[in-house]
């Protein structure tokens, strides 16, 4: 099997590679669902995905067919059910970004999900000298498409910012205060959420955004190479809520790389009940 369904203290969760089963579509990795006890839906868009895998980028492959700018997901992966808690996902080099990858999730009760990703570039086709990864979170239909970090617009800046996109590629990336390393792109191509910037800086390595009477977080242990990226329509049109589904996603970007290198970061998603943004700040605090 390509998935497998976990349920730990208030979470249900299932977590699948890129195969299609049922009403699953093909190419959605990662969380196929993730639902808390309290909710009454899972909080990704049926059929698709969060914590979805999507993008592998250097500024010049990419621009090629669909199948190439979408190729994690096209590549073959396989799933692993590790044990009662654990899953992980193994996709060997690609065919055309030559990048192995391995990505690990363990439920922890009462609601939080870890995630470790680490892959390995083996070829050398980063003309650039860079490579970055995109993961997409659809998300199932809001009231409130925003979401919500600490920063601000200068330098050192420490308040409570709120981005909701106007648009699919409208600003949508936020880079963390102090990362000046800019992408550089083949002339002409394609837009994409990845090329397109936020005024707004991140002050510290994590958003939060409001589902039903639950808020989701997504931190970071560490900031460097992560942006965060906003669209308020990039999960398509929900029919059920008449309004669109947002995708709440990020970027993992190496500036210099080397061939047969791994690297790495580690991640936690917390799906709970609606709290304090004093409490929100304890979950990312506690996690550190």
């Amino acid at each position: 099997m390509g998935h497998a369904t976990y349920k730990i203290g208030d979470l249900e969760a299932v977590i699948g590679d890129n195969a299609a089963h049922e009403n699953h579509r093909a190419g959605y990795n990662g969380l196929w669902s993730l639902r808390h006890k309290k909710s009454t839906r899972s909080i990704f868009v049926p059929g698709i995905a969060g914590l979805n895998l999507e993008h592998v980028f250097n500024g010049e492959t990419e621009f090629g067919e669909r199948s190439v700018f979408f190729e994690p997901r096209t590549a073959p992966m396989t799933f692993q059910k590790v044990n009662g808690t654990t899953a992980e996902l193994y996709q060997p080099p690609t065919p055309n970004f030559h990048m192995e990858s391995w990505t690990t999730f363990t439920l922890r009760a009462p609601h939080y999900i870890d995630m470790e990703f680490r892959c390995i570039p083996r070829q050398h086709v980063h003309e650039r000298g860079w490579f970055g990864l995109f993961w997409a979170s659809y998300i199932n239909g809001p009231a409130d498409k925003s979401i919500y970090f600490k920063g601000g617009w200068r330098p050192k800046e420490d308040m409570w910012m709120q981005l909701c996109t106007q648009a699919h590629d409208d600003e949508s990336t936020v880079l963390v205060q102090g990362d000046d390393f800019k992408l550089s792109w083949q002339e002409g191509s394609r837009d994409a959420l990845f090329k397109n910037y936020s005024r707004m800086r991140y002050s510290r390595p994590f958003y939060y955004g409001n589902f039903e009477d639950l808020v989701y977080i997504l931190m970071f242990e560490k900031p460097e190479g992560i942006r965060l990226t906003h669209s308020p329509s990039g999960g398509g049109f929900n029919k059920d809520f008449n309004t669109t589904n947002p995708a709440w996603d990020w970027q993992f970007i190496v500036p210099k790389y080397e061939v047969n290198k791994e690297y790495k970061y580690r991640a936690r998603a917390v799906l709970r009940p609606k709290c304090s943004r004093e409490e929100i700040l304890k979950e990312v605090e506690n996690w550190k």
